[in-house]
């Protein structure tokens, strides 16, 4: 009996260093697409007011453990019974992130204007008017943003999957379940620490009476705050390109094979902007179809 006891836990501890192995490599494999998936979500829940920062990203990562909830045991199963299947559902998140993408580059070239003008019409508003627009563009944030999370947690989940499909079902789940967790656990606390910069350094100052090491610290973290929100919404319509270019680069023969003597990366970013434009003009002239039936002009 006892000996039997001890096998089971011999098993286990086995079990576990497979585990623990197998995670290391599959962590290692998606570290790059972790890097995108942090400049993508922190570039999203930037730009709330102060006080509405942590609630905002709070709901974003509870939305993002559920896309995980969702995603791991659909994966499994399609990649058991259905392994096509994932490859289109990658390429319409392509699509979805090329999208986005060129949807922000657009609106920094030919809207800035508007919101401007919008920014000082809101100033005369009401400000129950406001207040009822600022949560209505919140939660279209979050939903934007648990959106685009879920994509590119299928994305983690399936690349942490192709590191392990030579072992056993339950090392399989191990494994890509403890990756799922780290990646929303590691990215939103990062995003986290990110959006909590200036209130940081307004502490570092208070503490400090704006003197010596730490009031210059505090100082600093309080300037590059707003830097690094502009970095960050930079480096996440990149990443968003490149991510989409990358899904239609593994997933479609023609794509992989296309322009081979440019680097990877540029190829990546040239798909991933035309599939945009195309994503973007095909959304554009949809809603304007829609217009015509309404009988009203789009928006």
């Amino acid at each position: 009996m006892a000996s039997g006891f001890f096998a089971i836990l011999d098993d286990i501890a086995a079990l576990m260093d497979d585990v623990a192995v197998t995670s290391k490599i599959a962590t290692r494999k998606t570290a790059g697409i972790l890097g995108d998936d942090l400049a993508v979500n922190a570039e999203k829940a930037t730009g709330f007011l102060a006080s509405r920062e942590l609630p905002v990203l709070w709901k974003i990562t509870k939305g993002s453990f559920l896309n995980k909830l969702m995603i791991l045991p659909v994966v499994f199963l399609l990649n058991y019974y259905l392994p096509v299947a994932i490859t289109y559902v990658l390429i319409a998140g392509g699509f979805y992130l090329a999208y986005e993408g060129v949807e922000k580059i657009v609106e920094y070239l030919f809207h800035r204007k508007h919101h401007k003008e919008g920014e000082v019409a809101e100033v005369v508003a009401e400000s129950q008017e406001v207040q009822q627009a600022s949560a209505d563009e919140e939660k279209a944030k979050v939903r934007s943003a648990v959106i685009t999370d879920f994509i590119l947690s299928v994305e983690i989940v399936i690349i942490a999957l192709s590191t392990v499909l030579e072992k056993d079902l339950t090392t399989q789940i191990i494994t890509v379940s403890i990756v799922a967790l780290l990646a929303t656990v590691g990215v939103y606390g990062l995003v986290a620490l990110i959006v909590r910069m200036d209130d940081a350094g307004f502490n570092l100052i208070k503490r400090s009476n704006n003197k010596g090491f730490l009031g210059g610290l505090g100082n600093l973290l309080v300037k590059l705050l707003p830097i690094v929100i502009k970095i960050l919404a930079v480096v996440g319509t990149i990443a968003l390109l490149l991510v989409s270019g990358g899904l239609f680069a593994h997933n479609i023969y023609f794509f992989h094979e296309l322009l081979p003597n440019i680097p990877v990366m540029l190829k990546e970013f040239v798909i991933g902007l035309a599939a945009g434009i195309v994503a973007v003009i095909v959304v554009m002239a949809a809603k304007k179809v829609v217009g015509l039936f309404k009988g009203k002009p789009a928006q």
